[in-house]
């Protein structure tokens, strides 16, 4: 195990190459789960943003996804179909509708991240201690700047 100083760039220069060379097995194995499930990558982000989440209103899962409205009640109005979120009007205004996800959303999104989550490790545990201890490295300065 090297002990010496750290380069930050070339730390960066790793993490670089270990998503490039990993993203296309990790969208392709996604891909083709979502394709069994009947969903798109759209559905599984909204799905995923929703399961963090206790509700939101059609409006904000619009500027979520970056959709008009009408895109995103099509998203929605799909997933419920699929039995993965439910719609519900506000206590305090019936107009206003809002959006959550159902336990079946959530055992979907939980299975594909923990598909996900067992290819990073089966990747992870396949490259040197050093270059896995890198990534980590790299990986947590940026969650760290991106969470400021």
């Amino acid at each position: 195990m090297t002990t010496g100083p750290t380069n930050p760039a070339k730390d960066h220069a790793k993490l670089a190459d270990f998503i490039l060379f990993s993203q296309r097995e990790f969208l392709l194995n996604l891909s083709r789960e979502l394709n069994r499930d009947n969903i798109s990558f759209a559905q599984f982000f909204l799905l995923s943003y929703l399961s963090t989440s206790k509700e939101m209103t059609m409006t904000d899962i619009a500027r979520k996804m970056g959709h008009s409205t009408a895109a995103a009640t099509g998203l929605v109005d799909r997933l419920e179909k699929l039995g993965y979120m439910e719609r519900t009007h506000a206590i305090d205004d019936r107009r206003k509708v809002l959006v959550r996800i159902t336990s079946g959303g959530l055992e979907l999104v939980s299975r594909l991240r923990d598909e996900l989550q067992n290819q990073i490790a089966g990747a992870m545990s396949e490259t040197a201690s050093e270059d896995a201890a890198s990534f980590m490295s790299s990986y947590r300065s940026l969650d760290t700047s991106l969470a400021r």
